[in-house]
């Protein structure tokens, strides 16, 4: 029987982990009247990312998990723009925005090869 955790086996769904890990760190420091709006929203797209990896791996089938990758994808890049907007408006630092910029991309790129391997298949 195969393990229902290997998901936590692919470089994708650890970067995208540890990225929604960063940004929960990150967002501690909001203010308080932004833990409703941008520090909860913000919140919700990065765990958005890793956990529909996770759910497409619960599916059956490519189609599915093609399915749920497109979402993450769509997590990732509602994710990038709140940080753009958080950096804008000095809740967090120019050189903490770039460190979060370059993991985000970086899981950009990986989640991107992996829905194109996981579309050729079907």
């Amino acid at each position: 029987m195969e393990s229902i955790d290997r998901y936590k086996n692919f470089e994708v769904w650890k970067e995208a982990d540890k990225l929604a890990l960063e940004i929960y760190r990150a967002t501690k420091q909001f203010p308080k009247e932004e833990l409703y709006g941008l520090t909860s929203q913000l919140r919700r797209a990065a765990l958005s990312i890793p956990t529909n990896i996770v759910e497409g791996y619960a599916r059956k089938g490519d189609k599915e998990l093609s399915h749920f990758l497109d979402i993450s994808f769509a997590s990732l890049s509602e994710t990038k723009y709140l940080l753009y907007f958080s950096k804008n408006l000095d809740y967090i630092t120019v050189d903490k925005y770039e460190s979060l910029e370059k993991l985000s991309s970086e899981v950009g790129a990986k989640l991107w090869k992996f829905i194109e391997v996981v579309r050729h298949n079907k």
